[in-house]
């Protein structure tokens, strides 16, 4: 409405203009252009507005919002998001678990229209909490609900075990002592695919360099403390290692940082790590969690309906990979990693999810 008046003021304001013969045509012309761009202006400004009035909340894992991982790269996602369009977004940290009921409960309170819960421990919270607030729109990271999903909440999964295969391959490649190592947080189906996907890469490029590779795995059953990744990776070096992967969110800074004390390469995890540690990281397993939350927000924000369903990304959607920075491994490695990524594509090579896929994987190499 307040576009039409303005052009009617315009349209009025050059009528008058032209019979009082006060000024030219040009000059008429160029008042109209000028309340027409101004109506344009303040109806982008009322788009924007209305934009601004969706609310996005965060809830971390224990990790922390700065964890250098799966958490940050989700908050990178949501500021990115609301540079880009105005939206509110806050987030929220979790020092342990029993938090995620309490934080959830807030951002909830705080009439946020779509609330992230970021990492798969948080399933049964969001669950909850959707429950008793049927007109939020709730999303998680690394989980699925399968045909239990509910109605306002929405699954985002990523098929880690496709980059992890293409790292687990650099580092059998890369080892010299014909020993590598994997650290995960806590034991669970989503670290799984990191663990047995990694395992299959090593035992793809073991078969075809001809030689034997083993895979040490431990867990620190935990996703924050760093001290006990260190300590596990520490003791993977002076046995023999020298690539450790992990996948164990803040826990992975100690590991990296291990490798730093021992001369040894880390593999990062989420992001490319490579920043911590340059001469340290030989590569990352990159899962951008940031440009999923993006992809799913815009889409909640549009209005398009996201609930009861399960978003998955891989290599096909470009959402998971490996860092094009390879000077650590050199080009042939790098070259040959990237040349099995059209094999997964194309379905030449699944990499396993789990111990029972790894195991039948295994046997199809002998």
């Amino acid at each position: 409405m307040k576009k039409i008046v303005a052009l009617l003021l315009a349209v009025m304001m050059a009528a008058s203009v032209t019979a009082c013969g006060s000024t030219s045509g040009t000059t008429s012309s160029a008042a109209a252009s000028a309340a027409a761009s101004s109506a344009a202006a303040e109806s982008k400004a009322e788009v924007a507005s209305a934009k601004t009035d969706f609310k996005i909340a965060m809830v971390t894992d224990t990790g922390g919002v700065n964890d250098q991982s799966f958490n940050q790269s989700a908050w990178e996602g949501l500021q990115k998001l609301s540079a880009d369009t105005g939206v509110a977004v806050k987030y929220t940290e979790s020092k342990q678990e029993s938090d995620y009921a309490t934080n959830l409960d807030k951002a909830a309170d705080d009439s946020n229209n779509l609330i992230w819960g970021i990492g798969f421990a948080m399933a049964d919270a969001i669950t909850n909490s959707a429950k008793q607030n049927p007109d939020i729109s709730y999303a998680i990271i690394d989980n699925s609900y399968g045909d239990k999903t509910p109605s306002n909440v929405t699954g985002v999964m990523f098929r880690a075990q496709e980059p992890s295969f293409l790292v687990g391959y650099i580092a059998a490649k890369t080892t010299k002592t014909g020993k590598v190592g994997f650290v995960g947080g806590m034991t669970g189906n989503i670290i799984d695919q990191f663990e047995y996907g990694y395992k299959a890469g090593v035992a793809y490029a073991a078969k075809e360099l001809g030689k034997k590779i083993t895979v040490d795995a431990q867990y620190a059953e935990s996703f924050s403390d760093a001290s006990k990744g260190k300590a596990i990776a520490t003791k993977m070096f002076s046995n023999g290692c020298d690539v450790v992967f992990h996948a164990a969110g803040g826990v992975g800074m100690g590991v990296i940082e291990a490798a730093k004390e021992a001369n040894k390469f880390a593999i990062g995890v989420d992001r490319d790590q490579a920043y911590l540690a340059p001469k340290n990281v030989l590569t990352s397993a990159l899962k951008l969690v940031n440009q999923a939350v993006e992809l799913v927000s815009k889409e909640a924000m549009d209005g398009k309906e996201i609930g009861g369903k399960t978003y998955t990304y891989g290599l096909s959607e470009n959402a998971v990979g490996i860092p094009e920075e390879h000077k650590l491994m050199g080009d042939a490695t790098y070259n040959a990693a990237v040349a099995l990524e059209s094999k997964i594509k194309d379905k030449t090579i699944t990499p396993p999810a789990n111990k029972a896929e790894f195991a039948k994987y295994e046997a199809s190499l002998k």
